[in-house]
């Protein structure tokens, strides 16, 4: 009886070992059979780089200084395919996406909008997917006739045209979605509230661009961006900000409909814009408490904003007689009065302070007065993951003494060397040189461009390194708009794009852009692989960032060194992207060889099927 009662026991371990790997095997073939189904064809991390050496992986660094891209020889790796994300990731924002910050646990202050701002995933969390169009999507209707009216099936989200119904924000219409151009602050339209806004400041004519003098605007909680949409057609581009909230597909509207914009939020970092960019700050009911940690917010828009520059403030603490927006009003007043911002005008419901021209109300002030003058080695462009400051931003000494920002009027703006040319020690033949060189390289890219493009078929661009704008400036003849992106770790050249007219945003390439995937049209990436392979960050990360960000039937314009355009080749068939273009550029002093011209188009393609040849 002993004996038959020790072979038993010894048998058990045995059982229990075969059911553990009947049921790995079976959990094996479950997730396999799901990943091939394409439900969940979606993977983690950058499997392709590491495993053929194109990509950084911690721990993994053996000190090779070798680049990235290799020899280009044709015998290297050329990939098949990568798996399509699920279609719940059709409108995936990496760095903003609500999901991740539940995954990883993050600790984040929702009364100071943190979970709004950028937490990025790791590499191995990244997905290593292409993001589907929804079903049913649609090239995007053209502007200008976009800006009133855009596809339903490109954005299938409808609950602002009924939450906001009785403000015309936007109208649900079968196939389409309309936009007549209303606000929750001005219903009858947006064009009538901005020539309000013009009379209140006794603008010319009603014109709100104050014959050239004020073009650039930043619109915080903009909804779906009909103020600026309107703004356009006054010759004054406006950044229109707004978070991912509650509100959630606002931006992606105001993309699709062709407006510049962008994703971001008043938390507890600086905006990604430098010092002194904008002519005049917008809020119309945006519903920020303006008066908390000491004013921040208000301050980070002081920051921003030009000598003599101007907040426009449309909300209920304007004008109600309530006693909760009595107080309210009272200690913004007592705030703004200790900021030495003036009432330009109070009118109905709307007020407009403006920003003195010098330093000398900062001087004048009582000592021991808050908010204090900023620490003398603050430098107000470093905006990259800065935490904002409860302090006020004072002039440079010569803008002190010139009494504002020396800057021409609109579009002498654009070709004209800017004071602050002076802070990076860039001579204005330099300057000249530069716009020179990018006009030239621009009509080139245009030829190259012209038989596969119609006049409107272009209208959301982004330049990758944008350096001085004069990509930009290039296209002033065109009807499009440029996002400039300027690395965070570089010359702080986005102040000299913001003081020639334009806009952009500081940015660093080795994480996702703040932005819905399929909002622009055409991307530019000059040396942007070039720059990411110093970095050591993965350049197949950046391939399916900018196949993110580009819209379905879009192009690429990538100039760089010959080793990365056959880097590139070798992904054309997995990203669904056809070569349209390949020329040789003339020499750069920036590279030891010479550059290359690479045109790139993104197919028009649906999940499980084949792509759209037109």
């Amino acid at each position: 009886m002993r004996g038959r009662n020790d072979g038993g026991q010894s048998k058990r371990p045995i059982v229990l070992l075969c059911v553990m790997v009947v049921c790995l095997c079976l959990l094996f073939l479950y997730f396999s059979g799901s990943n091939q189904a394409g439900s969940a064809a979606l993977e983690y991390g950058t499997k392709f780089s590491r495993s053929l050496g194109w990509g950084n992986s911690d721990g993994d660094d053996d000190g090779s200084e070798e680049s990235i891209f290799g020899s280009g020889d044709a015998d290297d790796v050329k990939l098949k395919s990568f798996p399509v994300c699920d279609d719940r990731h059709s409108e995936l924002i990496p760095c903003l996406d609500r999901n991740l910050i539940y995954q990883m646990r993050l600790k984040l202050d929702l009364n100071l909008m943190e979970h709004y701002e950028r937490h990025c995933p790791p590499p191995e969390r990244r997905f290593n997917c292409l993001i589907p169009p929804p079903h049913g999507y649609k090239v995007p209707i053209k502007w200008p006739r976009s800006r009133d009216v855009v596809w339903k099936a490109n954005i299938p989200h409808t609950h602002l045209a009924h939450e906001k119904s009785d403000q015309n924000w936007m109208i649900d219409a079968g196939e389409k979605i309309k936009f007549p151009g209303g606000g929750t602050h001005f219903h009858h339209g947006a064009d009538k509230y901005i020539a309000n806004i013009a009379n209140m400041l006794n603008f010319k004519d009603n014109n709100i661009n104050n014959e050239g003098m004020l073009r650039s605007v930043l619109d915080v909680g903009c909804g779906v961006a009909s103020f600026g949409g309107y703004l356009l057609s006054s010759n004054v581009i406006a950044m229109s900000l707004a978070p991912n909230d509650v509100h959630q597909n606002q931006i992606q509207f105001a993309l699709e409909r062709g407006i510049p914009a962008y994703l971001g939020v008043l938390g507890t970092k600086r905006l990604p814009y430098p010092s002194r960019s904008f002519e005049l700050a917008h809020c119309s009911r945006c519903r920020i408490d303006w008066l908390q940690r000491d004013g921040i917010l208000l301050l980070e828009l002081d920051r921003l904003l030009r000598p003599g520059g101007y907040f426009a403030y449309s909300s209920p603490e304007a004008y109600a007689q309530d006693e909760e927006d009595r107080r309210i009003w009272k200690e913004m007043s007592s705030l703004v009065d200790r900021m030495c911002w003036k009432i330009a005008e109070k009118k109905n419901q709307t007020v407009i302070w403006v920003k003195p021209l010098n330093n000398d109300c900062y001087k004048s002030r009582a000592p021991g007065t808050n908010p204090p003058l900023c620490k003398r080695g603050d430098d107000p462009d470093s905006v990259w993951g800065v935490p904002m400051e409860a302090c006020i931003t004072p002039y440079p000494e010569q803008m002190h003494r010139d009494g504002g920002s020396g800057l021409a009027p609109w579009p002498a703006r654009l070709t004209t060397p800017p004071p602050r040319l002076a802070d990076l020690y860039v001579t204005a033949d330099t300057f000249e040189k530069d716009t020179e060189m990018w006009q030239q390289r621009v009509d080139k890219y245009w030829s190259l461009l012209k038989p596969k493009i119609k006049p409107d078929t272009i209208r959301n661009i982004m330049d990758m390194k944008a350096n001085f704008g004069s990509f930009a400036a290039a296209l002033k003849e065109k009807d499009v708009w440029v996002m400039n992106v300027v690395q965070h770790d570089g010359p702080s050249t986005l102040k000299i794009i913001y003081d020639r007219g334009l806009i952009g945003s500081t940015h660093d390439w080795c994480e996702a852009f703040s932005t819905y995937p399929r909002t622009y049209d055409l991307l530019h990436a000059w040396t942007v692989f070039s720059d990411l392979d110093k970095k050591g960050c993965s350049a197949e990360d950046l391939l399916l960032e900018m196949d993110r960000i580009l819209r379905p039937t879009g192009f690429i314009i990538v100039r760089d060194k010959g080793s990365v355009i056959e880097f590139i080749k070798k992904y054309l068939n997995a990203l669904q992207w056809e070569a349209s273009s390949f020329v040789v550029a003339e020499s750069s002093p920036e590279l030891e060889e010479n550059e290359m011209i690479f045109i790139i188009r993104k197919k028009l393609w649906q999940p499980g099927g084949t792509p759209d040849p037109e």
